[in-house]
Formats: C-alpha cells, structure tokens, sequence
C-alpha cells in the first residue's frame, strides 16, 4: 500500500489549488467536475473536491511542512493568502507555527 493522493474539501478548488500549487514549487491543474490537483515535488498529490457546505471547525487531519525558516515560510504562506494561528510553539521535539490556507483548512511550517 502506499499513499496516493490527500484530498481537501473546498468550496472553490481553482483557487485552492492555484495557492498550493504556488506555496509547493508546482503547476495548478483544474480537471473535470470542478476539481483541481497540484503534485508536488517529493509528496503525493494534493486533490480538491469541490463540496458545498463550509468549513466550520478544526481540520481532524492536517499536514506538516518541513522548513528551514519559520518565519520566512509563513512570510511567504500570507503573502500568497495564508494566514497564521497564534504564535511558533516550541516544545521538545522542535518548533511549530500553525497556520490557514486561504479556505481555513489549518497546516504547519515545523522545524
């Protein structure tokens, strides 16, 4: 068995994918019946299926960025529509800064 593909829920799967695409190194692709794909280098494909309804509450599955810079990473990440939650966590296994995409699904920059 190996991992595919992650699939996000969004209202708007273009406009999802052409973020990701841009904060993973990638090219956008909009497919039939309104979903969307970046596949980026070194991961599996990120998928974006359009659903309805909103996201109202914390993701219960998210992903973690390895970076060099935190700071820098979330820098980028807002300046291409992200937004950042709360401050960088450090604890005894590094360090953390959560942060939004621009539909609210939560990821983290980790170091």
């Amino acid at each position: 068995m190996r991992l595919e593909q992650i699939v996000v829920d969004c209202n708007d799967p273009s406009r999802l994918v052409r973020f990701w695409a841009e904060l993973l190194g990638a090219e956008p692709v909009n497919r039939a019946h309104g979903w969307a794909h970046v596949e980026p280098p070194g991961g599996p494909r990120m998928s974006f299926q359009p659903v309805p309804e909103r996201k109202d509450v914390k993701n219960r599955l998210h992903l973690d960025f390895g970076v060099d810079d935190i700071e820098a990473a979330v820098v980028r990440a807002v300046n291409l529509g992200a937004t950042r939650e709360g401050v960088v966590v450090t604890d005894e296994q590094g360090s953390f800064q959560v942060m939004r995409d621009p539909e609210g699904n939560e990821f983290c920059f980790v170091r």
